[in-house]
């Protein structure tokens, strides 16, 4: 039977949250104005962190408020499924499949391997 949502643990997740979603806002437009990358480039960038991070933390067996506050909240805030399926779409729509391909490649291989690569880690 799963646990009751506490408040703790929500206030938690927030909190972790105000953090992630500044720092992919950050990551995103300096990867874009600094080093002259795609848009791409950020989002996968987010994602292998945040798998790396998430790796670690289920290797190490974290649970409760280290996973809510870092796990559920900064990770879940840091990464982002939808701007890359969106990005994807953006690329297939204006007929770049190679780069859909190698984007979605280059997210599924690079995320599996910092996940595996943070589990690794922490055992």
């Amino acid at each position: 039977m799963a646990r009751p949502v506490t408040l703790t643990h929500a206030l938690l997740v927030a909190l972790g949250a105000a953090v992630g979603a500044p720092l992919r806002l950050v990551v995103a437009h300096w990867t874009r104005e600094r080093l002259g990358a795609a848009p791409t480039v950020g989002t996968l960038v987010v994602n292998v962190v945040g798998s790396l991070v998430l790796g670690v933390l289920v290797g190490d067996a974290v649970g409760g408020s280290t996973l809510a506050l870092v796990g559920t909240g900064f990770c879940g805030a840091l990464t982002t499924f939808s701007t890359l399926a969106l990005e994807l779409w953006d690329a297939l729509d204006d007929d770049r499949p190679v780069a859909a391909a190698v984007t979605l490649g280059l997210s599924l291989v690079l995320g599996i391997g910092a996940a595996a690569l943070g589990y690794a880690l922490a055992a």
